[in-house]
């Protein structure tokens, strides 16, 4: 059995969240309740890690920070591109799952691992 591709946010967006860390730290020990804060680039560093999609040969696995929905490919209907270039994952129930981390431009990719049931139009002549 095939392995699902693992579709994630690029690892060098931990750069940042590790800056934010360092920026936290001296305003996390300033006050008895502000070690709290240190919770914020935990759980963004957390997002980075696990949000994304996994597109295996039966289904569609889209995970966030705090949960996941898999949608069997025959309840796929297809995929909207949003005005600003966000991927929505449309089902036959009329229902949208968003594709976090995935924007208009990994299309042909998307396109690809799903093994032929997701087709991308050509775009116009000019």
């Amino acid at each position: 059995m095939d392995s699902p591709a693992r579709l994630r946010m690029n690892r060098t967006a931990l750069f940042p969240v590790g800056l934010l860390a360092l920026c936290v730290v001296p305003l996390a020990f300033s006050a008895p309740w502000t070690p709290v804060l240190l919770l914020i680039p935990l759980a963004v560093a957390v997002w980075v890690l696990r949000a994304g999609v996994d597109i295996g040969p039966d289904a569609v696995t889209v995970r966030s920070l705090a949960g996941q929905r898999r949608v069997p490919w025959t309840e796929v209907a297809g995929i909207r591109v949003a005005p600003r270039g966000d991927l929505w994952l449309v089902t036959t129930g009329g229902t949208e799952v968003r594709l976090p981390v995935m924007r208009a431009r990994d299309l042909p990719r998307v396109a690809a691992l799903s093994g032929g049931r997701i087709e991308v139009p050509e775009p116009p002549a000019q």
